[in-house]
């Protein structure tokens, strides 16, 4: 009797200790901590009118060159624009350079606000599209593209303006000329292209019920000023939305030109993940399913990856029912 009750106490309490072990883990998850980083670092970073800022900080983070409340910049924009205005941009070369080798693309996943927005997307439908592995590897190679265009775009027109043929030019192309791929962002038209038209036009319409104020050309006027560029700017926010709606992350994933810098340096990042090949019995594929970026965890060395791909989001540290993936530092 004395050792049944003794058994029984015993399993009691490793019943206990499972339930709160679950419970911590269940408080504790990655992806919690996430959210709350996410949240506040996007507070943060807009938080000028709190009296905070703006700090010369560059990030390399997409959705904040034309926010009049940042804190702080997105590198590949300060870089369009220190070639737009014929100044080496060294210090958003470094900004990039620094952060990828550190930490990899965790500011992806992090801290990036339109890195935000689609989390918040993905959570808004159930079920997502399955992208094949075929056009998976053909479309990640779209952001590198776009970032060569972008980079090119800029260093040629900063060398024709020093070479003293291209001033002409700059001013022809105006808002493309100053920084090419924001120009179409649909990060900056998310937070900052649209906040300020509805901005310009909120401050109009109280005209229209002034006494003895003929405002209705002034209002229509300020809506007619938005020029065409707003619209297509628009339409590529929709289709952009739409991606992400469907497909989790597919701006990071196929578009990001920021991103596709930080890929680039992503193999030399100090901040990895490592593989427990004795938990990891390569059966539940629960890793490579949970992961929003498609990258082939299995496949990758167990002592420690760095692929281009991951953004350091730890979903994958979360699905894994054996614990055996943890982030590695260095």
């Amino acid at each position: 009797m004395i050792k049944e009750k003794e058994s029984k106490k015993e399993e009691l309490i490793k019943v206990e200790e499972t339930r709160s072990t679950g419970l911590r883990k269940s408080l504790l998850r990655f992806q919690t901590a996430r959210v709350i980083v996410q949240l506040s670092l996007f507070v943060l970073f807009n938080a000028v009118f709190l009296g905070l800022g703006p700090w010369p900080v560059l990030l390399p983070i997409t959705g904040l060159l034309g926010v009049p409340s940042k804190t702080v910049g997105d590198a590949l924009g300060a870089l369009q624009y220190m070639l737009y205005l014929s100044i080496p941009p060294w210090v958003a070369l470094a900004s990039i350079f620094v952060a990828s080798v550190v930490v990899g693309r965790a500011f992806c996943a992090w801290a990036c606000p339109f890195g935000f927005a689609q989390d918040i997307f993905e959570v808004m439908k159930k079920r997502h599209s399955v992208v094949t592995p075929r056009t998976h590897a053909q479309m990640i190679n779209v952001k590198y593209i776009v970032l060569i265009i972008t980079l090119l775009a800029s260093g040629i027109l900063a060398l024709s303006v020093i070479a003293g043929i291209g001033k002409g030019y700059q001013n022809t192309l105006g808002v493309f000329a100053i920084a090419p791929f924001n120009a179409l962002s649909p990060a900056d038209t998310l937070f900052a292209v649209i906040p300020r038209t509805v901005l310009d036009v909120r401050y109009a319409l109280p005209l229209l019920f002034e006494p003895g104020v003929d405002a209705t050309g002034l209002v229509f006027s300020s809506i007619a000023s938005v020029q065409a560029l707003f619209w297509v700017r628009l339409v590529i926010l929709g289709l952009t939305l739409a991606l992400v709606l469907y497909v989790p992350r597919g701006w990071c994933r196929y578009l990001c030109p920021q991103g596709a810098f930080s890929a680039i340096l992503m193999r030399f990042s100090f901040l990895g993940l490592k593989r427990d090949p004795v938990r990891c019995g390569k059966g539940c594929h629960d890793c490579v399913k949970a992961c929003p970026m498609l990258v082939p965890i299995l496949d990758e060395p167990w002592e420690k990856f760095t692929h281009p791909e991951c953004i350091m989001c730890l979903r994958c540290v979360d699905a894994c029912s054996s614990a055996a993936i943890r982030p590695k530092f260095p």
